[in-house]
């Protein structure tokens, strides 16, 4: 049985970890695709050649083009320029429309079964653009970027609390953006709720550092953003698919009347499992949470039409 294949379009800092990670864990044979000339070939040699070291199998390839894609289970679109500081999500937008539709044109062209997992941004807004582009089924085309935040959400309460991170349960939801939605009633310390351990106000510094959890990297790396976490992330939902884990996540996902919305991708609770989304799950939320997810919705809603699409 010949192992299942990622491929990860854009071989920078994101798309190389993601190749980092995903192969630490074994998942698959991973392709790097990148325009730049020996980029993904470098980064890919210098992976297999840690193979020795950590003891994995898989093979690593690196490509200008998108032959040795063919037949992936799972693409990975990181492609596009990354935020520079004063930047927002949006002021990519135009830019990483036409980078991600042509590779989504490329990829889907070699992989007609793939799944695809974009982490390129303005996320919800690039999700729609592979989504029209390759016209793939709806449950095919995921963003990443509510793991990423829940992550950060979690990782800030347990930095508060001192407590371990895998005792803390939560979920962020909406745009991948300053707009999205920590859902504080659903959050959790092993079964407890973290209103017993912190006051409102202390809660209100925390979902809000989480908001503006991506601009606390760009302006403390200066060049650049984030790039292990949500690596981690993506992998994280390639892992679920391949393996038909059922995981229950935040992803962003083509909505058709779920939360009131029609017609965009927005982060929401669902199973990812081998066909990709597998249900998108309504979470009860406090009128406060309600109120905030339209705020994000809105914002989201905006960014979807400045792609004409």
């Amino acid at each position: 049985m010949s192992r299942p294949k990622i491929t990860v379009v854009g071989a920078g800092n994101v798309g190389a970890t993601a190749a980092h990670w995903a192969a630490a864990r074994e998942l698959a044979d991973i392709v790097l695709v990148d325009v730049v000339e020996g980029m993904p070939q470098g980064k890919a040699l210098d992976l297999m050649q840690a193979r020795p070291i950590f003891g994995f199998n898989v093979d690593i390839v690196g490509a200008n083009d998108y032959e040795p894609t063919k037949d992936s289970d799972i693409v990975i679109i990181t492609a596009g320029i990354a935020r520079k500081p004063g930047m927002s999500r949006e002021d990519l937008i135009n830019t990483n429309k036409n980078i991600v539709a042509a590779v989504t044109r490329e990829a889907v062209a070699k992989s007609p079964n793939a799944i695809l997992l974009v982490v390129s941004n303005p996320l919800d807004a690039m999700c729609y653009v592979a989504y029209k582009v390759s016209g793939f089924p709806k449950e095919r085309v995921i963003g990443m970027a509510g793991i990423l935040d829940t992550a950060r959400f979690r990782c800030f309460i347990a930095m508060e609390l001192n407590v371990a991170v895998e005792e803390i349960q939560a979920m962020v939801l909406g745009g991948h953006g300053d707009e999205m939605v920590p859902v504080v009633s659903a959050t959790n310390v092993s079964g407890v709720p973290l209103t017993d351990f912190l006051p409102p106000e202390k809660i209100r510094a925390l979902v809000e550092r989480t908001q503006k959890g991506g601009g606390e990297i760009v302006a403390l790396l200066k060049t650049g953003s984030a790039f292990y976490a949500p690596a981690a992330a993506v992998v994280q939902m390639a892992e679920a698919i391949l393996k038909d884990q059922k995981r229950l996540v935040p992803a962003s996902a083509y909505l058709e009347g779920e939360y009131g919305l029609h017609d965009l991708f927005f982060g929401v609770p669902v199973i990812l499992g081998a066909r990709g989304i597998e249900k998108i799950l309504t979470l009860k939320l406090t009128p406060e949470e309600e109120e905030m997810l339209k705020k994000s919705a809105a914002a989201v809603a905006r960014t979807r039409e400045v792609l004409n699409m």
